[in-house]
């Protein structure tokens, strides 16, 4: 403890009072996760304002022999951005770094710093008549440094893809304080190895992402919002592969939601519109974006006309005006919250091919109900790109021990089964600490030789946060039966 105290007088010294925290009460929203799971401990947390002040603090931390995790807004879902050696470790906090450096509209694109919140960031291009595409439930205070190091998807993927497909540049700080600035706003460059993808979805652990070059979109001019309710998960499936072809690609969110949904939304919201009966065996919530002329709403209803002629859908709603869209995200949004209400969970963002969404979802909760029967469980997700969030919650008043042997439990049904699909048990959220063992567990040895190579490579000291993703010593290897 006195070590650590002498650490923490050392960097208030060295990089300035105002930029160190060091009292416990002061750090502890650093070190304890968005949900409130697991807080821990750090021997202080930095908040640099600049470039060159992250790069003399790393440098700092390496003379110091203290590690470093990189912390954005601290919404993670995986435990990326807490510390786990709290009398080795600081939290570098890049919340002061939230400047907007420049937009081009005529380029379609902006720089910003790493601490910018996403939505911030979206309303100050918007202003410019330009849009952002990525779209998180965080996105109030989750930072574009943390978004890049997660790779974060969100409910627009299927039309824009993930956060690494957004990114034209990235300014970074190396293990040895070096600055890399590769902020380009090029949309080709092809001049070899392209460096920036190595920083995007590594959680922090090469690098410390301070700047961000971002790909900008035409304003949308049109935006339809619907409502569905349908007969089956299988049914959603077919209905989104029939709404691509019909809806000429313009579908930017189709999410599958299951009665469940609106029970845990109303927990949060109790005053929460109903737009539909609640009782139907799942339902779409689906978004059409366009600029230009185009009637999308005249688009939209065509296509949902035809569908409930068929019978493929039961029943539906279009948003008549953009708060009556705002209500029915509202129910997407309000599970989460919902269920974070409900304590410690199984949390889970996998992914498995398109064609067999709708299998995993129906073996699961087969194999949830047989064995866990007094869980409540929420079954929803990005389904057009195969993302599908399988949470598992246990009894009300369950205590702390009985929770966390129903998250044991039930992960280990739904990662064997995820294993027999050839799924991800990470679609959006990363690896962390929380998935790092399972992550690990599941590698092909000759992937874990390149990340290790790669590792040592630009952090040969493992000075990165250290507990994320992988651990410096290698898997035993497997023993011949």
């Amino acid at each position: 403890m006195e070590d650590a105290v002498n650490l923490a007088r050392l960097l208030s010294e060295r990089l300035g009072a105002g930029a160190v925290l060091t009292d416990p009460a002061d750090m502890v929203r650093y070190c304890r996760d968005w949900h409130g799971d697991v807080t821990t401990g750090a021997v202080a947390v930095l908040r640099p304002a600049s470039t060159e002040a992250v790069s003399a603090a790393v440098r700092l931390c390496a003379e110091l022999g203290l590690s470093i995790v990189p912390q954005g807004g601290n919404t993670g879902l995986a435990l990326g951005g807490i510390p786990d050696r709290p009398q080795s470790e600081v939290v570098l906090s890049l919340e002061r770094m939230n400047r907007i450096r420049s937009i081009a509209p005529d380029d379609f694109s902006a720089i910003v710093d790493a601490g910018c919140v996403l939505e911030a960031i979206k309303a100050a291009v918007d202003a410019e008549g330009c849009y952002f595409p990525l779209a998180l439930g965080a996105q109030g205070s989750c930072q574009i440094g943390g978004n890049v190091s997660t790779n974060a998807g969100g409910i627009n993927v299927l039309r824009y893809g993930m956060t690494r497909e957004l990114i034209l540049g990235l300014e970074v700080v190396l293990a040895d304080g070096t600055v890399w600035d590769g902020l380009s706003t090029l949309r080709k460059d092809n001049r070899g190895i392209d460096l920036k993808q190595l920083f995007i979805g590594a959680e922090g652990t090469l690098g410390i992402v301070t700047g961000v070059a971002i790909k900008l979109l035409p304003k949308p001019e049109h935006v339809e919002t619907a409502l569905l309710a349908l007969p089956s998960v299988e049914a959603a499936m077919a209905l989104y592969r029939r709404a691509r072809r019909d809806c000429c690609d313009l579908i930017s969110a189709f999410e599958l939601m299951r009665p469940e949904a609106f029970s845990f939304a109303r927990d949060a919201h109790p005053d929460l519109p109903q737009s539909l009966p609640t009782d139907y065996p799942a339902y779409v919530l689906t978004e059409l974006t366009a600029t230009g002329p185009i009637d999308l709403r005249a688009m939209l209803e065509a296509f949902l006309e035809k569908e409930m002629e068929a019978g493929e859908i039961l029943d539906g709603v279009i948003a008549a005006s953009r708060q009556q869209a705002l209500n029915l995200w509202k129910v997407r949004e309000g599970m989460n919250e919902g269920q974070a209400m409900r304590g410690p969970h199984l949390r889970t963002d996998l992914s498995v091919p398109l064609s067999r969404v709708a299998d995993y979802i129906a073996e699961v909760s087969a194999a949830i109900a047989q064995s866990m029967p007094q869980c409540d469980v929420a079954a929803y997700g990005h389904v057009g790109d195969g993302n599908i969030h399988f949470n598992v919650i246990p009894p009300r008043g369950a205590s702390r021990a009985e929770a966390e042997a129903v998250i044991k439990t039930a992960k280990t049904i739904l990662y064997d089964i995820l294993d027999r699909y050839d799924g991800s048990l990470s679609a959006e959220h990363g690896i962390g600490r929380l998935k790092k063992a399972d992550f690990v567990q599941r590698m092909p040895e000759a992937q874990e030789r390149l990340l290790r190579a790669l590792k040592s490579a630009l952090d040969p000291e493992w000075q990165m946060n250290p507990g994320c993703q992988i651990d410096p010593r290698p898997r035993e290897p497997k023993k011949e039966i």
